[in-house]
């Protein structure tokens, strides 16, 4: 029998998309297991229910470490792991060199905008302040710059006359959370190679 895909999901805070990928394995959406949770932050929300679903836990603080030193710690946890994929999710550190160059198109983050728009912090703001009619969000791989790397899936969401940007920001992450778990069953299970700054996938073709 073989084994499941291994995923090691990396969060800061409640660990929302955490429980979508959760949410998906167990529906059936994506063939994977998670195989640790680890946060650079003891008080991240999602550590909770990490725990009480039984997956092994992990923190490497980043407090009083460069961005250098807090990725090679980092990767010194996760190593042991095996991941077939890595994945962000809310994972607010900025990944050096010694992580990323060790697991080459292998880590995956989901940010709320339509990248290359509205990178960094509070995208769904950014996006709602410049006056945009659609945002939504991306997946992609991670290389060593802020929201960078091949783009793999995007989803749109609608600006509404009457949004605001809560609740531009709410609709954004439901998205997120039917993305997401969409998005890592194609990297695990589909054929892909990238072109330029696009993840291209391979249909499966009968004989």
């Amino acid at each position: 029998m073989t084994s499941l895909p291994r995923l090691v999901v990396l969060i800061s805070g409640r660990g929302s998309n955490l429980q979508a990928l959760v949410a998906a394995i167990r529906q059936g959406r994506l063939h994977a297991t998670v195989a640790a949770v680890v946060s650079n932050r003891p008080d991240a929300a999602g550590l909770h229910f990490a725990v009480a679903q039984g997956f092994p836990t992990r923190v490497v603080s980043h407090v009083g470490l460069s961005r250098t030193e807090h990725s090679a710690a980092l990767r010194e946890v996760v190593l042991p792991f095996e991941p077939d994929l890595i994945c962000l999710a809310g994972f607010m550190r900025l990944l050096a060199p010694p992580f990323t160059r060790t697991f080459p198109n292998r880590i995956v983050n989901i940010h709320p905008s339509l990248l290359p728009a509205f990178p960094g912090l509070d995208a769904q703001r950014q996006a709602f302040d410049y006056g945009v009619k659609v945002s939504g969000c991306t997946v992609h791989l991670v290389d060593d710059d802020l929201d960078h790397g091949p783009i793999v899936m995007q989803s749109v969401v609608p600006v509404l006359d009457d949004d605001t940007p809560e609740t531009l920001a709410a609709r954004i992450l439901a998205a997120e959370h039917k993305t997401y778990p969409a998005a890592v069953e194609q990297l695990l299970h589909q054929p892909w190679r990238i072109e330029g700054r696009r993840v291209v996938f391979q249909s499966y073709q009968s004989v």
